[in-house]
């Protein structure tokens, strides 16, 4: 970024918070980048039909889905296209938006947002109902008896499944003791096997060896679910390739599922 702006002679970001962020100038840029990358990414689309199949794609994805739909649907896809190079970028949904917004990513598998910009197009795929996640030792089956006298594992606080777990607790005049605050949920999954808390999650669509073998306690129809989707800019460049993904995102889900007991 910082050469950019040497080679321009100009600034087009505003570091007077943590993270930069585009300035106004930054920001009209936008449109003519996007048509240079567009016009780079089609140039062998005349050639072949397969051309916008063989080339990379960035991809951003919950991590909570790392260790299994990411991971099962990038398979499916290479086997089909073998010449893809795939890069994989794990995040907190919002962070994720926004690389894709701002052309860093070209896709990325989120929890839905309420504040995507005009130009973003949204796909959802699945969605995950909340549960109480436990140790599988744990006997009692009342989730509000649990919370009220288990320590309580809380998710990063600017994760979607943070903002619909309180929602849930606030709803249902809950208070929990937070004794720890996690980035993830493969982390989570690692305290809660070893009892040391319990937490509310989404019940993943793909789940991970790990978390199969933990318990999980429904939680009352009060509880929104996750609503999880591929994210995309609206003119993205390499929409056959993300169009092919999501139907491989959407098969593994559908398999998995039917294997569930």
């Amino acid at each position: 970024m910082k050469r950019l702006e040497d080679r321009l002679q100009v600034a087009l970001f505003d570091r007077t918070q943590k993270t930069p962020k585009l300035n106004q100038l930054g920001k009209a840029l936008i449109p003519k980048a996007r048509e240079v990358v567009r016009m780079y990414d089609s140039m062998l689309d005349d050639l072949t039909g397969e051309a916008a199949l063989i080339g990379e794609l960035k991809l951003g994805a919950i991590a909570s889905h790392i260790g299994g739909l990411i991971p099962l649907s990038i398979k499916r896809l290479i086997e089909t296209y073998p010449k893809l190079h795939i890069q994989v970028v794990p995040g907190i949904s919002e962070d994720l938006a926004e690389q894709v917004e701002r052309g860093t990513l070209d896709a990325a598998v989120i929890a839905k947002q309420t504040d995507l910009g005009h130009n973003m197009q949204w796909q959802p795929f699945t969605q995950e109902e909340l549960v109480l996640l436990t140790a599988a030792e744990v006997e009692e089956d009342d989730p509000v008896t649990l919370l009220k006298k288990m320590p309580y594992i809380q998710h990063n606080r600017r994760a979607t499944v943070a903002k619909l777990a309180n929602e849930w607790l606030r709803k249902n005049n809950i208070s929990v003791t937070a004794s720890m605050e996690m980035e993830s949920l493969d982390v989570i999954c690692s305290m809660v096997a070893h009892n040391l808390g319990i937490s509310i999650v989404p019940n993943l669509c793909v789940a991970d060896p790990l978390f199969s073998s933990l318990k999980k306690i429904p939680l009352s129809n009060q509880a929104s679910p996750r609503i999880v989707g591929l994210v995309t800019q609206a003119d993205c460049s390499k929409s056959l390739l993300v169009d092919k993904l999501l139907d491989e995102l959407k098969s593994t889900v559908i398999i998995s599922k039917s294997r569930q007991p």
